[in-house]
This record gives C-alpha cells, sequence and structure tokens, in this order.
C-alpha cells in the first residue's frame, strides 16, 4: 500500500455564491379548467373601472420586478383561456388583469444555488487585457426544491483572479419556441432505440412530411388512433410519440437578453420535478467547429431522462434526449472532442462505478466498458465523474467525485490516456478536495460536489457546491496535479 501522502495544495478564492430570494421568475399559475372557470366568471362581473384600477395597482406593485410585464399576462390569460374554450368579447385591460390572476412568481434559488460547471464565455470581445471570459452554470432550486437553470458570467483575471458580473436586474424565464421541427428518421431511429416497433412508426407517420411540427404529430397521433383501436402495442408506441416530442425541443433567447439573465426553467412533464446538474463542455470537433454540449437530468418525481443541451452560440439552445442502452442513471458527460472519429461518453449507468461509452452519434449510447470501481476509502460506497473530462498534454484530466461513511462527498482525481480513455494513468489516492468544518452545514451536509471545471494558464479552477446550498471556486496547480498523477 501506498504511504499516505500530503494533500493537493487548493486555494479557495473569496468567491460565495448564494441563493437571493430577491431573483424571481413569472410563472403560469394555472389551477385546473373548474377553478380557471370560476375565475374567469368571477372577473366577468368586476365593473371596467374597478378592473383598471386593479390592473394599475398589480403593475405600480410588480413593474419594477419583471420586464415587459403585460406581455407575460398575456401569455399567461392566452395560455389558460383556450382550456375551457373561452374567448371571451373583453376588452384588453381585463384580459390582462385576467393573466395577473394566472400568473405568480417563483424565487428560483431561494433554497440553494450549487452544483456549478464552467465553460470558455463564446464571446471574449471587450474583455480586460489578458483576461478569459467564462460562463457558469449552476443548478438552482426554490419552492418545492424544483431545480432549473441558471447562468453566471465573469472572467479570470491576468493575475489568476475570478471576478463575475453584476447580477441582472431581471431575470428571463425560457420558453418553447413554437417553430420547432423533428425529423421523420432520426424520431423513428429513437422509438426503435426505445424498443418498439420502426415499422408501426412509419405507418403511423406516413401522412406527414420529412420535417414535421409538434402539432402535424398530434394530428398523425389522433389519425392513428382508430386504426389501431385495441392494439396494446400501438396505444404504448402513441404514447411514447407525444411523450418523445415534448422531451425535445428549442428555445430561442430574445434579442435583448444575457446569458446571465437566463432562467432555464422545466418545461414538460419529464422536466417537472426539476432539471439536474448540467455538466457543460467546449466540443471542437474534426472540422474544427465548435460548438457547446450540456448533459443534465429531467426528472419527473418518478424516473430519470438522461438530457443533451447543444448550442453554437448560446442563443438558440436544443434540448433532446439521449438514447440507448448505455444512456442510463445521472452523471453522463461529454469528453471535448471526438476520439478515433468516435464521440466518448464518461458516465455512472449502474449508480456506482464509472464507465466509458463511444458512439458515432451523440444522442445514441448503446455500449459501455467500465473504467473505474470505487476501492479507496473515501469512495467505497460509490465513484463518479465530476463533469466533463479535460485534455492535458499529459493525459485526460477527470474529476471524480466519491462517496466515503456518513454520506460523505468528496472530489478526487484521475488521469486516463489521450488515445485509450479506458486506460487509467493514474489515481489520487487522497481526495483532491473535501468540505471543511465551514462547507459542512446545508441542505445536504457533508458533500463537496461539481459538474465541471477549467483548465487556464496552467491552473485549475474548481467552481464547486458545498452541501448543495451554497457555491465557491478554488484553483489548484494543474502541473502539481498532473505530477501527482503521474508518479
Amino acid at each position: 500500500m501506498n504511504p499516505r501522502r500530503e494533500p493537493i495544495n487548493v486555494r479557495r478564492l473569496p468567491v460565495q455564491l448564494h441563493g437571493d430570494d430577491r431573483r424571481v421568475i413569472a410563472r403560469p399559475f394555472i389551477l385546473g379548467t373548474q377553478r380557471l372557470r370560476t375565475l374567469l366568471d368571477r372577473l366577468s362581473g368586476l365593473p371596467d373601472d374597478e378592473v383598471h384600477d386593479l390592473l394599475a395597482e398589480v403593475e405600480a406593485q410588480y413593474g419594477n420586478r419583471h420586464a415587459h410585464l403585460r406581455r407575460l399576462f398575456a401569455e399567461h390569460y392566452h395560455a389558460g383561456a383556450p382550456m375551457i374554450a373561452c374567448e371571451r368579447d373583453w376588452s384588453n385591460e381585463r384580459k390582462l388583469l385576467a393573466g395577473a390572476y394566472l400568473t405568480m412568481e417563483y424565487a428560483v434559488d431561494s433554497a440553494a444555488l450549487f452544483n456549478p460547471s464552467i465553460v470558455v464565455h463564446p464571446k471574449q470581445e471587450n474583455g480586460a487585457e489578458g483576461a478569459l471570459r467564462i460562463l457558469m452554470s449552476l443548478r438552482a432550486t426554490g419552492e418545492g426544491h424544483v431545480s432549473s437553470i441558471v447562468f453566471r458570467t465573469g472572467s479570470i483575471t491576468a493575475a489568476g483572479e475570478m471576478e463575475l458580473d453584476p447580477l441582472p436586474q431581471h431575470l428571463h424565464r425560457s420558453r418553447l419556441s413554437p417553430d420547432r421541427q423533428y425529423h421523420k428518421p432520426l424520431f423513428v431511429r429513437k422509438l426503435r432505440e426505445m424498443g418498439l416497433s420502426p415499422a408501426m412508426a412509419n405507418d403511423m407517420l406516413s401522412g406527414i412530411p420529412e420535417k414535421f411540427t409538434l402539432r402535424e404529430l398530434v394530428a398523425a397521433v389522433e389519425s392513428a388512433r382508430p386504426r389501431y383501436a385495441g392494439n396494446i402495442e400501438a396505444g404504448e408506441m402513441l404514447r411514447t410519440m407525444l411523450w418523445l416530442a415534448s422531451s425535445n425541443y428549442h428555445i430561442d433567447l430574445a434579442p435583448e437578453t444575457d446569458l446571465g439573465d437566463l432562467v432555464i426553467f422545466p418545461m414538460n412533464d419529464e422536466e417537472s420535478h426539476g432539471i439536474e446538474d448540467l455538466r457543460m463542455v467546449r466540443f471542437v470537433d474534426d472540422d474544427n467547429s465548435v460548438s457547446y454540449f450540456g448533459t443534465y437530468t429531467a426528472y419527473n418525481g418518478v424516473r430519470t431522462l438522461p438530457m443533451l443541451m447543444s448550442t453554437s452560440d448560446f442563443r438558440r439552445i436544443e434540448f433532446a434526449s439521449l438514447n440507448g442502452n448505455a444512456a442510463l442513471n445521472k452523471g453522463m458527460a461529454l469528453f471535448p472532442r471526438k476520439i478515433k472519429n468516435r464521440y466518448v461518453m464518461c458516465s455512472r449507468i449502474d449508480g456506482e462505478n464509472l464507465f466509458i461509452s463511444t458512439s458515432e452519434a451523440v444522442h445514441f449510447w448503446n455500449t459501455a466498458q467500465r473504467l473505474a470501481v470505487p476501492r479507496l476509502p473515501w469512495e467505497l460506497m460509490q465513484i463518479g465523474n465530476c463533469g466533463s473530462p479535460i485534455e492535458t498534454d499529459k493525459g485526460w484530466l477527470l474529476l471524480t467525485h466519491g462517496v466515503g461513511p456518513m454520506r460523505t462527498y468528496v472530489i478526487g482525481a484521475m488521469l486516463l490516456d489521450l488515445d485509450d480513455p479506458l486506460k487509467v494513468i493514474g489515481h489520487l489516492e487522497e481526495p483532491l478536495l473535501a468540505p471543511l468544518d465551514s462547507e459542512r452545514e446545508g441542505y445536504v451536509p457533508n458533500v463537496v460536489y461539481t459538474c465541471g471545471a477549467l483548465a487556464h494558464a496552467g491552473k485549475l479552477y474548481v467552481p464547486y457546491a458545498q452541501a448543495d446550498k451554497s457555491t465557491s471556486i478554488s484553483v489548484v496547480d494543474l502541473n502539481e496535479l498532473l505530477d501527482r498523477l503521474t508518479m
């Protein structure tokens, strides 16, 4: 057994990110058709002058808390009214007041702000001399412990410190883009990967074009129902088609929206209980084109669904499910480039051990080989990855998390061969980062955790969560860490 070594020197930066009760978004507040019908009936009885005064009062109280407040009220009114086939001959003010009653504020990170990842910002213009612009994602939780994704921007200064940009005045909740389209061959392939009949899928989709919208899919599903009445397999196919379509979507950022303003809030049933632990990576393809991927977990309160976010500029962001026999559990993280012309993923598909998967298609993962099992005292319960591996001249640097006694989470590190990531060059025998006494207390005690780090100018910047409550940032000398892993 190797003698116990001194831990790697870790410098904690004076950066602390905490949840803020004042950071709110406006969400729909629609409690079912009967409540909705009763509410609108009551609003019908209000005199016009009272409607005017009530709307003015709401705008006075909330106008400085949300950009485009009237636009939000109109959106929520038009989301609710069709549910009860209600198109009343109302004034615009009455409709806006109804929208106000169908709106609620949600404090996105009032409970916690944690599990960060970090990448180079896609835009480096106008940065300070010698500084690197960065983009950080964080998991935010509020009422009901519903998780969403928020972003912070900032810079690593020429002196190696971290400076974050001021918080935005308003947050912008993401919204599904109405023009989302689906590609029939890819859609059928996903259904086949899920164990369903491609022949039946093609038959059901025969009447729609190669690129189709959700509305066209719903029409095709309703048209197919009578033909397959009583067929259990067909019923499952129809349900799965609608589920798959609702789980794959994109959002477009408004021109006035900065990345620091954006909140990616759950937008479908599969995400209804949260969007968890985004692991971002800057991906360079074989033609040197750059895109950004982010793997995360959608949670509906019962099951988890591995998902993939992708974008070239963070103005249009695509969301799609990850499929295949190896797209399981939590913690999938892409390598930042292909290896031998294949995408590579690190994952923990059995909830306990680390695996490496490769694939020709980024959305489909069918095979996995075990990379590592828990073997050290601080990881005997389980081992997992802490984000995408980082390429260095000595190998792929993979940060890991290990769970030990008293469910204590610590951060470790491994070094993998550049050409064969299943070959382990080195594995830290001691944790790289463990909770200090001041970091132990929180929503989930005794946990430090990260979803991705960044190497820059000979340093490794590791944003990390403390007790699933708040976030800080640490810095490690990269050469010291690599030397330890290659001893």
